[in-house]
């Protein structure tokens, strides 16, 4: 980016170009939203979230992809709105789960990720949950970020339901059944962490909407 200053010298015009980096915008930014006046929270959209399950992460994993594989087409959003639709899930495995998910609304992408880690004694799990927006210039969106993680645990609302572990083979296996209820965040020991600090716009997030 250049920034061209005009001017005249006598007969003669004098152009000066100077240089604008991209490092210096950031910069700007960064001072603009660092002022008392600014909204608190990251200086990027994004959302960071502890959840704690107490069910193993082998459990957390299968859940987790299976949730984002039925959530992958528009059907979902076009039968009960919202943003419960269009992820994309691109790795997973029972530690780590990457995956992508397109805002409506907006029409751009989020990035999401997961870190499962067994917790204490019990058969319990922890995950790290991550998710970022693409675009440097989303700064604030409306709880988007969140949404795109608390949706998957929530699960698909009035047709997925979590009604018994089944034990086989020495692992612990979720069964499904298309009744009523949630997901993930029923089962028990279930706990979610997060602030406006760690997560953009947690406190006003609407994920009835997003």
């Amino acid at each position: 980016m250049t920034l061209s200053v005009y001017g005249t010298l006598g007969n003669s015009k004098l152009e000066m170009k100077r240089a604008v980096r991209p490092d210096h915008v950031f910069l700007a930014f960064a001072l603009l939203l660092s002022s008392p006046s600014a909204h608190a929270g990251p200086l990027h959209a994004q959302c960071r979230l502890e959840w704690t399950f107490g069910i193993s992460c082998y459990n957390v994993y299968t859940s987790l992809v299976m949730q984002i594989k039925l959530w992958t087409s528009m059907d979902n959003c076009l039968k009960e709105g919202g943003e419960r639709c269009l992820y994309e899930l691109q790795s997973a495995n029972e530690h780590y789960i990457v995956a992508k998910h397109r805002n409506l609304m907006h029409n751009y992408v989020d990035d999401l990720t997961f870190k499962l880690k067994p917790h204490g004694a019990t058969q319990s799990c922890h995950v790290s949950a991550f998710s970022v927006s693409e675009p440097w210039y989303v700064l604030l969106d409306n709880g988007i970020n969140y949404c795109n993680l608390h949706n998957l645990v929530e699960g698909e609302i009035k047709s997925l339901y979590i009604y018994y572990i089944l034990v086989f083979s020495e692992r612990s296996f979720i069964c499904f059944d298309s009744l009523s209820g949630s997901g993930l965040d029923s089962v028990p020991g279930f706990s979610e962490s997060s602030d406006d600090f760690r997560c953009t716009q947690y406190s006003s997030a609407n994920c009835s909407i997003y």
